[in-house]
């Protein structure tokens, strides 16, 4: 019996296989089949009352996972056990059988452990002498039925000791699954055969198993997104979850050849300290894991956001200021894969020592090398390691110059070393201020190598986190949204990693402006402190701007930053989100937007300091978040508050700017003067300012093939914006930008920017940026004249736009776990010409189409519509005026138009009205 069941309190409780042993020998049957059904159905009572049990126990200790998964590998040895005796006595019985009708049952796999989820599949091996005869077939096949009957997942395979042998040898999956391979039932000495000889014939070859099993965990984690800080991770497959837990015994049972993970221990392998931490992050994961295949019913092993609400409530997880009880949960989740990783580091240095050849290592990257010591530290195959354990003891400064000598010189660090450094890493609590530290931790911050490697080793080692405690506060951190990718600390860090490849140039394709403009930043330290510090107050309530203002005021003088320099990493840090929010929600062609963005910035330097944050910060938030259009915006606001902090408040002569693109539009044309005059007079001056030159053309070409046409639609892809330029060109009506709005997500695009035009003719001309769900430009030729077909049955009335909007699928099924307060927020400052209305909701489908209807209902005219989008958070504004074109003043008109506006955003509404 494996460890783990012997210590399952009150085994009989899940089943008391003596009383049902004795329930199948008094079964009858007419014929083999109908008694087979009969001990079938005795058999799958027995396993649902054994379940039951299993899961009362689970819900009164919600974070035993290592007891419940113990607790379901027992019931199925119970389960098999009875099975197996009911088919080779009663169904199929061989009084005399000869040699060849030996036969047992082994368990492989994680079964083979003697841990199983809630729905895991049940893996079987039947292993016979020699080539299999008839009675050992129907014995095998009777059983796999009555398991399939039972509705279990099967993974079986039938084997000679030969082909067990010879398919170990050639397959590293076979080989891995009969490592843990154990004896459940049957003939005893033919297991015992067989594992002799799997021990004798194909263990041995330890270096070819350990690099199969290392590449074969790189490129599962390549798959599953290659970071532990996924904020939805796969708690089996994942980085830093049980299946890289897994792979360390395996590794450990065929190199050590131990049959439990304490044995690792005496082996000297692991520490008591680093086996309790393996201990307890294994069993912390199981009772995730079996919290996920109950909630589910089925198995699954990703922990996705609506699964990380529930499993935090059923492990008793409360809210706390600040964080809350699925943050908290997350958290330690988070914490838990750090400990494999760090564990995982701890046995390649291990092995390394005892089984790499000289001048090779396993699964590590191969470095410049040299022979050279190094300010008391010694290389050892070209990696930074300790002359002496004591080496932190004797000066914890030391903890710091280690990674600042690695970055230096493009060393590695020796795990060993990582492992005393883990262990040591408190010591540096008391030199916190002292200044060679604080001089060694701002060089590696702001190395123009590779500070996102270092900085993660020394978050890894807990260096990081004891040296600055505010940054400690947030590793491991997530934030319950559908925005954020990663937990903050791996943000920060991939922030600065950015930040260091737009100042190396590497990502000048990217990032062109970002790139041209880094080399005239003055304290590109404080830039980077700044991007240390920007979500450093993360969960401790309140807006972590301004409390992360507060930190960095407190903490850049310790680093050695000048007065100044502090000064203006408080305030970046303080207004990160300013530039962002400028440029994705308000209108860049309303001059008022850029001087109050400019009077807020008020130095060039800090223009460009913030515009280079703002890009790390969004492009590390996780794949997709960064786009063409977002890097547009970002442009077009630089551009325009550089000109005003350049020349001073005052805006380049209005009719200048307008007769600049105009004769730039002529030239690009390349019409008649009198077609060109024509198309002018037809133009308000606001259209001439709001669009940008390539935008312009392209509707002046539009207007003039559409001629006295009623309706004209065309929809042009930039991939330079990452969507799809559709542009109307309708005869001007009440309600016409709603219903294409309506018509284009019905047509399955999303809407991320709206620029509203009326010709001096009556006509409307409408420019509208959509993507598709996943932020791509909406381009395939089947949604273009799907779009085409949606938006001329909208305008033209012949569609029902209710019922094709309630038949759109949410674009985010599990955005409905969060909860999002709705918020309208209407401002008459800021913006000279126009009332501006933002909304804040939770993102649905066709929101905007709701929002826009319930400005036609209140009887406004809207003239740009900006689109911005966190995760489940929608962020729409409107800049509007009232029919007769001025701001919108009364108190009790703007609380009619806040309280259709909320009715909207939370649903409140009857679409068949609204279509």
């Amino acid at each position: 019996m494996p460890p783990r069941f012997a210590t399952l309190p009150n085994r009989r409780a899940i089943i008391d296989r003596r009383t049902i042993a004795d329930a199948l020998a008094v079964l009858e049957g007419a014929d083999a089949t109908a008694l087979r059904k009969a001990g079938t159905m005795l058999l799958a009572d027995a396993m649902a009352a054994g379940r039951a049990e299993i899961e009362r126990r689970f819900a009164e200790h919600p974070t035993r996972g290592l007891e419940t998964a113990a607790a379901y590998g027992f019931l199925m040895d119970q389960l098999l056990r009875l099975l197996w005796d009911f088919t080779v006595q009663r169904l199929y019985p061989n009084n005399n059988p000869t040699a060849a009708e030996r036969m047992t049952l082994i368990a492989a796999g994680g079964y083979g452990r003697g841990e199983m989820a809630p729905h895991s599949d049940v893996d079987l091996g039947f292993l016979t002498p020699w080539k299999r005869t008839g009675w050992c077939e129907q014995v095998i096949e009777s059983m796999l039925y009555a398991l399939w009957d039972m509705g279990l997942k099967v993974g079986h395979s039938s084997r000679s000791i030969d082909e067990m042998v010879k398919m170990a040898r050639s397959d590293v999956t076979v080989r891995t699954a009969l490592l843990e391979a154990r004896y459940v039932w049957g003939d005893t000495a033919l297991y015992d055969e067989a594992a002799r000889r799997f021990r004798v014939e194909v263990q041995g070859d330890t270096r070819g198993f350990v690099a199969e099993k290392l590449a074969e965990r790189d490129a599962r984690h390549r798959k599953m997104g290659d970071s532990r800080y996924v904020v939805e991770p796969n708690v089996k497959e994942g980085k830093g979850g049980l299946r890289d837990l897994h792979t360390l015994f395996w590794i450990g049972k065929d190199a050590y050849e131990v049959q439990r993970a304490a044995e690792l221990v005496g082996k000297g392998v692991l520490s008591a300290r680093e086996y309790r931490r393996f201990n307890r992050a294994e069993n912390f994961l199981w009772a995730v894991r079996c919290h996920l295949h109950l909630i589910a019913g089925r198995a699954e092993d990703r922990l996705t956001f609506d699964m990380q609400r529930e499993i935090a409530e059923r492990m008793r997880y409360a809210d706390r200021p600040g964080k809350s009880a699925v943050e908290r949960f997350m958290q330690f989740y988070f914490l838990q894969a750090k400990t494999v990783g760090d564990l995982t580091g701890v046995f390649l240095a291990q092995l390394d020592e005892t089984f790499a050849a000289r001048g090779r290592r396993f699964g590590l990257p191969t470095i410049r090398r040299s022979p050279r010591r190094l300010k008391g530290f010694v290389l050892d195959r070209g990696r930074l390691a300790l002359p002496h354990d004591d080496y932190f003891r004797d000066d914890p400064v030391r903890l710091l110059e280690i990674f600042a000598l690695a970055d230096q010189h493009g060393l590695e660090i020796h795990p060993l070393a990582m492992r005393a450094a883990a262990r040591d890493a408190k010591l540096i609590d008391e030199h916190r201020d002292d200044p060679r530290a604080n001089a060694l931790f701002l060089d590696v911050l702001t190395s123009p190598r590779d500070p996102e490697t270092v900085l993660r080793w020394m978050n890894e080692a807990g260096v990081f986190g004891r040296f600055v405690p505010d940054f400690g506060r947030v590793v491991a951190q997530m934030q319950f949204d559908m925005y954020h990718h990663y937990t903050v600390d791996e943000h920060t860090i991939r922030a600065v990693g950015l930040l260091a490849r737009i100042e190396s140039g590497s990502l000048a394709e990217d990032h062109p402006l970002a790139t041209a403009i880094f080399g005239h930043i003055v304290s590109r330290r404080a830039l980077y402190v700044a991007v240390l510090l920007h979500d450093i107050a993360k969960g401790r309530g309140g807006d972590h701007s301004v409390l992360g203002a507060e930190v960095a005021e407190r903490l850049c003088p310790r680093l050695g930053l000048s007065g100044a320099e502090t000064e203006t990493v408080a305030w970046l840090v303080r207004w990160h989100l300013l530039m962002s929010a400028t440029a994705f929600k308000r209108d860049l062609s309303d001059f008022k937007t850029i001087l109050d963005f400019s009077g807020h910035v008020a130095s060039p330097q800090r223009l460009m300091m913030l515009l280079v944050l703002t890009i790390v910060d969004i492009r590390a938030v996780g794949p997709g978040t960064w786009n063409g259009w977002k890097r547009q915006l970002l442009t077009n606001l630089f551009e325009s508050a550089e000109e005003v902090l350049r020349l001073g408040h005052k805006q380049k002569g209005r009719s200048e700017r307008i007769a600049a693109k105009q004769a730039a539009l002529a030239e690009r044309l390349g019409w008649s003067q009198e077609a060109y005059d024509r198309l002018v007079r037809t133009l308000p001056d606001a259209y001439w300012v709001a669009e940008p030159a390539d935008v312009l053309e392209h509707n002046a070409r539009l207007i003039a093939r559409a001629g006295d046409a009623a309706l004209s639609i065309d929809a042009q892809p930039h991939a330079e914006r990452g969507a799809t330029l559709v542009t109307i060109h309708a005869s001007d009506h009440p309600g016409l930008f709603y219903r294409v709005a309506g018509a284009i997500h019905a047509a399955g695009g999303n809407i991320i920017d709206a620029r509203i035009h009326t010709t001096r003719t009556g006509m409307a001309l409408d420019n509208f940026l959509v993507q598709d769900p996943l932020g791509r430009p909406f381009d395939e030729p089947g949604q273009l004249q799907r779009l085409h077909g949606a938006i001329t049955d909208a305008l033209a009335n012949r569609a029902k736009l209710s019922e094709k909007l309630k038949a759109k699928p949410l674009p985010r099924l599990r955005a409905e776990t969060f909860a999002v307060q709705p918020a309208v927020l209407i401002d008459n400052k800021a913006s000279n010409r126009f009332t501006v209305i933002e909304v804040n909701a939770r993102d649905r489908p066709a929101l905007l189409f709701h929002l826009a209807h319930a400005l036609f209902q209140s009887k406004v005219t809207i003239h740009s519509a900006h689109v911005a989008t966190y995760g489940e958070r929608a962020v729409d504004t409107f800049y509007v005026t009232d029919l007769i074109g001025d701001k919108i003043d009364s108190s009790g008109r703007l609380k009619t138009i806040e309280r259709r506006l909320l009715d909207a955003a939370t649903g409140d509404v009857d679409l068949a009205r609204a279509a």
